[in-house]
């Protein structure tokens, strides 16, 4: 926060406190913010998960959370111990990696039955055969999961490493020394410089939080009065002094502390406020600042407002895994029959463990390989999208997700709009001005200047009414506008000229405007672009250059700046050059209605602007006279001195000028949308997704950009749910708002907080029915929270959208996050799952790349199940036809090489399949709806699967044997060749459309089994393949258990086809 006083040089500074780093997830340095600025990077990382510093939290202060007395520039001072401010995302270290790899893969039931399966034979009287048979299925495993995790940690070293290892100026008694971000420490003094403007005043600094709550605005810091009057930076050491700071909280709007210096005569003591704080995750726009540390690690605010990343599990894994639960019971009961069939004889216990061994291809192993080298084909192929370039996947397990998305959840500031705010409309009542009519209102402003130079008589404000003329009515409005604001011109070096020259000779190309909002920046660099340019202001003083080169001085009187409450702000000035006192305020139409003398105009022109999705502004003024002044200033002052309802005094002073102003003018504000965000929401809307958008930002502002992005139709009726602070008014508010139908709902943070604390259960249920959400004010923690009561209220699948720091909570509780690189930096998209760099790339995320990866994976599942049953129900035959043995049917490698070399790669291909081209699927986004009721993987499609591997296999297994004529070795080679072919022919009826990868891998495939059969003869006679009567039978076997279904899909597709299918006809 900030403390200082003036530096040498021609840069106001100010001390401040800031922290270091911040513990997070997401790792990588943003490097558009590196250049802003030099600081920790605290402020170059999001607001992510609050990690250990060490395994020992304790020892490095991270108990309960206390108050604590910093003294300036003496860590070792310190009365307790801080966390260390280190960065830590590693999972494991050196001698937990393997054991902790292998505990979390074997946790889990599907591969720890598989190790057991293994191990069981190395007993003799459960052996069925070869060992490599099951070790080297599960070797395989087990070894790609441990070079996964073995580079991901690597990786995340080197990332950690490089972050703590960042070089940063801190003041010390030695001077300036340079200190590592790990190594900075609560009380230290440390240099934050920005060198490319100028500060607004001296010791003050304006602040960017965008990536702390989402508002652009840019915010003042001041400093710590006292410390301004010390020489220099340095004598901050000399003297004795402290902070009392309040205990950490999740509070990013408010401060509580004092500043004591000890050795004043008499002893300093001022209290801190927010307006003296610089959290971390925010950015210093201008001056040089020096900042005691307070917070570090998990103590700071953003990482105190991030909530813990959950691990993400998909859907479609958990309905995955629900399918291999069922098939293990089959597998169990199974054997149990055939053990029973036995009359359970002999040591029937032994049997069943037998039959469990010689049926465990019914639970395939090698499904889970399928479907995670399936993911990475999938997030290779979202990288490889020349049509949404940049867009990165982060998270490779589960792509899945984004074909079943029900709820998009959006931030709005970068996310939806371009944070550019646009001027697009005065409007005067009798006559408009667009953007094609600018030159129009340049000329009236130019010759009502040129007029009042030539007469130098002044009116007074009393005079006699006249009908202004449409310049005077012009340039009135322009000049409100130009003074109605809090914007201040800054001045910066260019290479030619330096900035005490420029800010001298109020040098065009040197000047940037620095204000707390981007829509005061529009209006002022419209009125420049008109010919009224504001080139000066300070707190008491405020200066305009004419077109003719004049310039106008105005001293400020009063302020009056905007709040939430009031939706507008005033200024009272007084013009140098005639002594005249004005009266200027502007603000929302719903306060300026009744302030504004009566016309019949304002509200049907407003409409009209905001219809059009424009920020409107209602600018108007009133002239005072000087004792009119005088009285207004002696109550204004009173009140600001009283000790009791001090805001409410001085607002009823204030109201008493704001009666019977004169309405100047209407202006409309575009907040620039991004690149087809209309068409994109359109898609999403077609696509059964409902959207929401949550956003810290104001009310009015959220409802201009919703109407403006068509997220609310121009036909659908709003509901803005008034403020409740109480239970009985959310009550009666809620009431309300259920008596509305098919209405858009528009929410505060503050009521929505009410509302979930009382009526949790009828705040969702009302919400979810709404075809479109706006909730504003939102804080990050209540952005997550939304996200996880519309998880459990409804079922259903969430993807968060966002670009800044603030979302990344949302992002992080979201089932899929979705980060957008954009102007607040790669906080959001470093703690994404996936990261795109429009939000117009969404709608190709969703509708081709969710789709398909969903269809896709749901066929290979299916396909990996329905050859493992395969040759279970054929295992199951030849046991049942030989007195129930447990004897297996293939043994060595036929086994391994069923399901890989021989069927592994046509299998696999199927996740290049496609039923619709991208394009069928961008223009037909009702496709997408299919997908949300799980139809692809449902229990329905998992038993025609698992019918069709029992027909199919017992089809192979009694031909054989019907058709087989003297060896049992003839047997194995009828049946296992039908069986490889009837998987081959299988795949060829599943795929819809036809990549020359999946010819490839058919007749690959087929090759490898011709070219082993050579070194099989072991298992096949290879004089017997050689015969015809082995090829008749082999086809006559195959063309059983394939031609039936084969003439199905035809039927089906002929009477009964799905919807893709009626599109690519």
């Amino acid at each position: 926060f900030l403390l200082s006083s003036d530096m040498v040089g021609p840069l106001a500074s100010a001390i401040q406190y800031q922290n270091s780093s911040t513990h997070t997830r997401t790792i990588p340095v943003d490097e558009s913010h590196r250049e802003k600025m030099r600081i920790s990077s605290s402020f170059l990382l999001p607001l992510p998960l609050p990690l250990r510093c060490c395994p020992w939290s304790r020892c490095c202060g991270m108990g309960d959370f206390r108050p604590r007395t910093v003294w300036l520039g003496h860590p070792e001072k310190r009365e307790q111990r801080y966390p260390r401010n280190v960065i830590n995302n590693q999972k494991y270290n050196f001698f937990t990696f393997l054991p902790a790899v292998l505990f979390n893969q074997f946790k889990y039931f599907f591969n720890l039955y598989f190790l057991l399966l293994a191990c069981s034979q190395f007993v003799p009287e459960l052996r069925l055969g070869a060992l490599y048979t099951y070790w080297v299925p599960l070797g395989l495993v087990l070894i790609i999961t441990i070079m996964r995790e073995a580079v991901e940690e690597i990786r995340c070293y080197l990332r950690d490493k490089e972050v703590n290892s960042q070089i940063y100026s801190k003041l010390s008694t030695r001077g300036t020394v340079k200190v590592k971000s790990s190594g900075i420490q609560v009380g230290d003094l440390i240099i934050v410089e920005k060198q490319l403007l100028s500060s607004p005043s001296p010791g003050s600094c304006f602040l960017r939080t965008d990536q702390l709550d989402g508002e652009t605005d840019w915010k003042l810091r001041l400093p710590v009065a006292c410390t301004q009057r010390l020489p220099t930076a340095a004598d901050l050491l000399q003297i004795r002094s402290y902070v009392y700071a309040e205990e950490p909280n999740i509070d990013i709007h408010n401060f509580i502390g004092t500043f004591t210096r000890e050795d004043g005569d008499p002893p300093v003591n001022e209290s801190l406020s927010i307006e003296n704080t610089l959290w971390a995750s925010t950015v210093v726009a201008s001056g040089t600042v020096v900042g005691v540390v307070i917070y570090t690690g998990r103590e700071l605010r953003s990482v105190m407002n991030t909530s813990n990343p959950r691990h993400k599990v998909g859907l479609f894994d958990l309905e995955v895994n629900c399918l291999t639960k069922i098939l293990f019971g089959a597998l169990v009961v199974v054997s149990l029959v055939m053990v029973a069939l036995q009359h359970f004889a002999g040591r029937w216990y032994l049997q069943i463990f037998r039959f469990l061994l010689l049926f465990s291809h019914i639970v395939p192993i090698s499904l889970r390989v399928n479907l995670d080298m399936g993911k990475m084909v999938f997030s290779w192929m979202i990288k490889k999208d020349s049509k949404i370039p940049g867009t990165m996947v982060r998270a490779s397990t589960i792509p899945e997700q984004l074909g079943r998305i029900s709820y998009l959840l959006t931030d709005k500031t970068g996310t939806l709009t371009q944070n550019e705010m646009v001027f697009r409309r005065l409007h005067l009542g009798t006559v408009a001005y667009g953007m094609d009519s600018m030159d129009e209102v340049q000329s009236h402003v130019f010759i009502q200047i040129v007029s009042s130079v030539g007469n130098n008589t002044s009116r007074a404000p009393a005079a006699t009414k006249v009908r202004k003329t449409i310049s005077s009515r012009v340039h009135e409005a322009v000049k409100a506008i130009a003074l109605v604001h809090n914007v201040t011109p800054v001045y910066e070096a260019n290479g030619v000229t330096d900035q005490a020259e420029a800010e001298q000779h109020y040098e065009d190309t040197c000047r940037v405007y620095q204000a707390s909002s981007p829509d005061e920046v529009s209006l002022v660099q419209w009125t420049e672009s008109v010919g009224l340019t504001l080139v000066g202001r300070d707190q008491s003083s405020m200066q305009l250059r004419t077109p003719t080169g004049q310039i106008l001085n105005f001293t400020i009187l009063q302020i009056f700046p905007f709040t939430y409450e009031s939706k507008r702000m005033g200024i009272i000035v007084r013009d140098e050059s005639t002594g005249e006192i004005t009266f200027y305020m502007k603000g929302a139409d719903v306060v300026m209605a009744g302030i504004v003398q009566y016309n019949d105009w304002l509200e049907e022109e407003c409409g009209n602007m905001a219809r059009e999705g424009l920020r409107v502004l209602v600018v108007s003024k009133k002239s005072l006279t000087e004792e009119q002044y005088q009285d207004f200033e002696a109550r204004y002052v009173q009140a600001k001195l009283s000790v009791h309802d001090r805001s409410l005094k001085v607002a009823t002073v204030i109201e008493s000028l704001e009666m019977e102003m004169e309405l100047l003018c209407l202006t409309g504000v575009e907040d620039q949308l991004q690149t087809d965000v209309r068409p994109t929401l359109e898609i999403l809307r077609n696509a059964g997704i409902k959207v929401w958008m949550l956003t810290g930002d104001k009310l009015e502002t959220a409802t201009c950009t919703a109407k403006n992005a068509h997220l609310i139709t121009r036909n659908q009726d709003i509901h803005i749910f008034r403020s409740v602070t109480t239970r009985g008014e959310a009550h009666l508010e809620l009431n309300a708002f259920r008596r509305k139908h098919d209405c858009a709902l528009v929410i505060s943070g503050d009521s929505l907080e009410v509302c979930l604390k009382y009526y949790e259960y009828e705040f969702m249920e009302l919400a979810c029915q709404c075809p479109a959400v706006v909730c504003c004010r939102c804080t990050p923690t209540q952005k997550a929270q939304i996200v996880r009561l519309l998880q459990e209220r409804t079922g259903k699948l969430t993807c968060a959208v966002g670009d800044g720091g603030n979302d990344v909570s949302m992002i992080q509780e979201a089932d899929c996050g979705v980060g957008v690189e954009g102007k607040e930096g790669k906080q959001a998209s470093l703690a994404a799952d996936f990261s795109v760099t429009q939000f117009k790339h969404l709608g190709r995320l969703l509708m081709v790349h969710g789709r398909n990866s969903y269809k896709r994976s749901a066929a290979l599942s299916q396909f990996v199940i329905h050859r493992s049953l395969c040759i279970s129900a054929m295992q199951a035959v030849f046991s049942s036809v030989f007195f129930f043995a447990s004897v297996p049917l293939y043994q060595g490698f036929l086994t391994i090489g069923y399901s890989t070399v021989y069927t592994m790669f046509p299998v696999f291909s199927l996740v290049l399949d496609k039923d619709v081209k991208s394009e069928v699927a961008m223009l037909y986004p009702e496709l997408y709806k299919d997908l949300l009721k799980g139809r692809p993987l449902s229990f329905k499609t998992f038993l025609i699967w698992v019918l069709i591997s029992i027909y199919q296999g017992s089809i192979i297994m009694y031909g054989a044997l019907l058709l087989f004529e003297s060896e049992f070795v003839h047997i194995v080679a009828i049946s296992f060749t039908s069986l490889i072919l009837t998987e081959l022919l299988m795949v060829a009826l599943t795929i819809q459309t036809w990549h020359w990868l999946m010819i490839v891998g058919e007749l690959l495939s087929l090759a490898c089994y011709v070219a082993s059969l050579v070194f099989l003869h072991e298992f096949i006679d290879v004089y017997f393949i050689t015969t015809v009567s082995f090829l008749w039978k082999v086809t006559a076997i195959t063309l059983v258990s394939c031609l039936p279904l084969y003439i199905l899909k035809y039927l089906r597709r002929r009477f009964s086809p799905p919807n893709y299918s009626k599109l690519t006809s």
